[in-house]
């Protein structure tokens, strides 16, 4: 079993990624440069999109990758049902290329954000909340300047509706209050899947909440559980 993690020209949280699958997890684990061909992804058993500033984060954050025939690869490996997380840019690029719904606008408050957030997982019911309790309430950091998640109210009702709403912005008794919101995210959503659930773009990092030295493993559990579901897949 092999994970891939794309990297794109502008991305500057693959290395993190990359430690925490295969040094910390022991799962063999490849960078994989943006310019080789689709086919090249075909027997990874799971892709996770780092964060960063692909491109400068020229047009918009995420749109320049997602064109890239890279993203061909991930979109077969996807419809497969592989596991494809995306995290930060990586969301952002998810949803530019249309594997998650919606669109990440600029910060409510037109700033960069750099802090730690609490998030409740509201589903266990997918490849990447696996190994949590729904409404656990688990604290992760968040670095971005375009995390505002937007989409019109039709598929903020399917996405509720169809589960896939997988995390929310929260304080630490698990309320979902403009105050615990740090981007102004339509319905404090911080994370979402596709249909089908083997797909997640989320804002926070998980990577950097992985381990003890980091003050927190919070975010470990979304990496295991992509794990054990690659291995069952």
């Amino acid at each position: 079993m092999k994970f891939a993690i794309i990297r794109f020209g502008g991305s500057n949280c693959d290395m993190d990624v990359h430690h925490v699958l295969s040094e910390v997890l022991g799962v063999e684990t490849d960078l994989v440069w943006y310019k080789e061909k689709p086919e090249f992804l075909s027997d990874y058993a799971g892709v996770v999109i780092p964060g960063g500033f692909s491109y400068g984060d020229y047009l918009r954050a995420g749109a320049i990758a997602a064109r890239t025939p890279i993203m061909d690869g991930v979109k077969r490996l996807a419809a497969k049902g592989v596991p494809v997380l995306g995290i930060c840019n990586g969301f952002q690029i998810l949803a530019e290329s249309g594997l998650v719904a919606g669109a990440l606008r600029g910060n409510e408050y037109p700033k960069f954000r750099c802090s730690s957030a609490n998030l409740r997982v509201e589903t266990t019911d997918s490849p990447f909340t696996g190994a949590y309790k729904k409404g656990d309430v688990i604290r992760v950091p968040i670095a971005h300047a375009e995390g505002n998640f937007y989409t019109d109210a039709s598929t903020i009702s399917k996405l509720n509706s169809n589960d896939q709403v997988a995390f929310r912005y929260v304080d630490e008794d698990g309320n979902p209050t403009a105050e615990s919101n740090p981007n102004g995210s339509v319905e404090n959503i911080a994370g979402i899947l596709n249909e089908k659930k083997n797909v997640l773009g989320l804002m926070p990092h998980p990577e950097r909440a992985s381990e003890d030295v980091l003050g927190s493993r919070d975010g470990r559990k979304i990496f295991e559980s992509m794990i054990k579901y690659a291995e069952i897949f």
